[in-house]
């Protein structure tokens, strides 16, 4: 893809969007807006990595549990 610049006609009432003028598409020029977006999207992706690590170490500790309760009624 090559990297032009494009003129995009201002959208009425947001000041953060854009239409292209070749492609009549809606553009986003919030940029902040975005990398905010994105930051958040990884702190909740790293969130939810970490939970699904801790429940498989719960469920890890519960084995082990009944195997000890296990061994100790034998």
């Amino acid at each position: 893809m090559d990297d032009k610049i494009i003129d995009l006609i201002p959208v009425e009432g947001h000041a953060n969007f854009g239409r292209d003028p070749d492609s009549n598409a809606i553009l986003n020029t919030d940029n902040s807006g975005y990398d905010a977006y994105i930051r958040a999207r990884e702190a909740n992706k790293k969130k939810d990595e970490e939970i699904n690590s801790l429940k498989e170490d719960i469920a890890e500790l519960k084995e082990m549990m009944k195997m000890i309760v296990s061994e100790l009624h034998k």
